[in-house]
């Protein structure tokens, strides 16, 4: 998260706790006094946010991965360029030119949406590639093993979905990722396909050619939203709102396996990028 979205995000804690000394004056006056400052700062700031430049994403190989919408149907503006990301074979997002996207799911727990994720995917002969952590490959290696007969791949997302970008040494970061790969052949008989997508974003340039080093890919994403909060789940009309109109060619899209809202409208979010001239790629493309 970066741009404007990130402006907002950052400054919401100090924003509550302006909130919370209000409360502390003790005298109205002094409170009515403090509205008023609060009220200018909030429209300063609002005016910051108005003429920020929309480009304004830090590029940096270093951090927690950003996006910034531009323009309806376009790619966004990342944290790093492509150029940036492929000396580490790192990618968020394939050839602009064509209306393929790339389905993704980061798979954190199992809370009974899954087989049906599975079931829109089948219905609609789309490939995708689920990125596993540790505890949902130990407790589900029977969907695991269903997602590879069901023709889809499967990454890593480290054992335990730690801060990767805070690990600097590579027996660490190996040992993270080499349990991951463990847990897997152990439930399928098979090695894991050397993909991986860093927990929560978060990454670093030595954290990438680790992965390099080790075989792995790495992949970002071009699309998300926020799915993952299990007492948050959004609507169907705001993940829509999202979904389509933040669509754009060679998008690698992130949807979260928990989401009960991802479940229940994947059939027909598929039918509708369809309807609006896209087709389904696998990661392996991009290589």
């Amino acid at each position: 998260m970066s741009g404007k979205s990130a402006y907002i995000a950052v400054n919401s804690y100090q924003d509550s706790e302006m909130i919370f000394q209000l409360k502390q004056y003790g005298s109205w006056k002094k409170a009515a006094v403090a509205v008023l400052f609060i009220a200018a700062f909030f429209a300063g700031r609002l005016a910051a946010i108005l003429n920020m430049p929309e480009e304004s994403v830090p590029v940096s190989t270093e951090g927690s991965w950003g996006l910034s919408f531009q323009e309806e149907g376009e790619p966004p503006v990342a944290n790093a360029t492509k150029e940036e990301l492929a000396q580490f074979d790192a990618y968020y997002a394939g050839d602009t030119e064509e209306k393929i996207l790339y389905l993704t799911f980061d798979c954190g727990y199992e809370n009974g949406n899954t087989p049906t994720i599975l079931e829109a995917l089948k219905k609609h002969g789309v490939s995708a590639t689920f990125f596993v952590v540790g505890n949902f490959v130990s407790d589900n290696p029977k969907l695991v093993c269903r997602m590879l007969e069901e023709g889809h791949t499967v990454g890593n997302h480290t054992a335990h979905h730690p801060d990767m970008s805070a690990i600097s040494d590579m027996a660490s970061f190996q040992a993270e990722m080499e349990e991951l790969e463990a847990l897997f052949t152990e439930a399928t008989g098979k090695n894991i396909t050397k993909y991986y997508r860093p927990p929560q974003g978060k990454y670093s340039e030595s954290n990438l050619q680790m992965a390099q080093e080790l075989g792995y890919k790495t992949f970002f994403w071009s699309l998300a939203y926020v799915d993952w909060y299990q007492d948050q789940q959004p609507t169907k009309e705001e993940a829509f709102e999202k979904l389509l109109g933040r669509i754009h060619p060679g998008a690698i899209v992130l949807l979260h396996n928990t989401s009960s809202t991802n479940a229940a409208i994947l059939d027909e979010l598929l039918t509708k990028w369809e309807d609006m001239g896209y087709s389904f790629g696998k990661l392996e493309d991009l290589l």
